[in-house]
């Protein structure tokens, strides 16, 4: 289960570089009139600001409700990993829905299979994205049918996103570089602060595995972004 928990963190990483950040500086060059390389900095550190007062907010709370035991850390864990994907797919679902929303009035056939590529390829990049929620909730105790369909509803405001990037494409566009920057913030602190010491538990007895399992994650979805574009 260490494994799958640094298989997730990799994961995570790759993406918040491969599927967000590389993207935001390429929008951000494109789109934005200030450097890219401020409002793709400034999107990171405001996703990792949030992050960070989202686990304040979460302490807070459950001291208020006297649930600071072990059983309390666990939520508090699983919900920041929860809340880091499901923003992490928010930007996501509006690039499918700028790209399908700038087809109109063209019948460019490039046009349209531009945007499909994008739609096929952040689709397939979801499999080990809810593999990212759903590994870590079954090591949490969680029951199978449970962690697959938690894993399943952080990737539900996706084609909510989606519609509304289409709707709005004119003034999405515009915030996609800071949007995807933001959720890469988010992703990169619940990683690095949260799954990473975390599936070092058993390091004593195997040294390498739950490393290793980082690197493979990273691997799978650097190797699946990369591909598809």
């Amino acid at each position: 289960m260490n494994v799958c928990l640094g298989f997730a963190s990799g994961v995570m990483i790759a993406a918040s570089f491969w599927s967000l950040l590389a993207p935001a500086i390429s929008l951000a060059e494109a789109e934005c009139r200030s450097p890219a390389i401020v409002t793709v900095g400034a999107g990171f550190l405001c996703g990792a600001v949030f992050m960070w007062a989202t686990d304040k907010a979460v302490n807070f709370t459950r001291r208020k409700l006297d649930l600071m035991d072990d059983a309390g850390e666990r939520v508090r864990r699983i919900l920041l990993l929860i809340l880091s994907i499901t923003v992490h797919n928010i930007p996501e679902g509006l690039a499918i829905g700028v790209a399908f929303g700038a087809l109109s009035g063209t019948g460019e056939p490039e046009a349209l299979w531009g945007a499909v590529s994008i739609a096929i390829g952040i689709g397939l990049q979801n499999f080990p994205e809810g593999a990212a929620v759903a590994l870590p909730l079954r090591r949490e105790g969680y029951s199978r049918r449970k962690s697959f369909f938690l894993g399943q509803a952080s990737g539900l405001v996706e084609p909510v996103a989606g519609v509304l990037g289409a709707i709005a494409v004119v003034y999405v566009r515009s915030l996609l570089p800071f949007a995807l920057s933001f959720a890469a913030g988010a992703m990169v602190l619940v990683a690095v602060h949260e799954l990473i010491p975390e599936c070092q538990g058993n390091r004593e007895a195997e040294p390498y595995l739950a490393t290793f399992g980082i690197i493979i994650g990273f691997a799978v979805m650097m190797i699946l972004d990369v591909a598809l574009g």
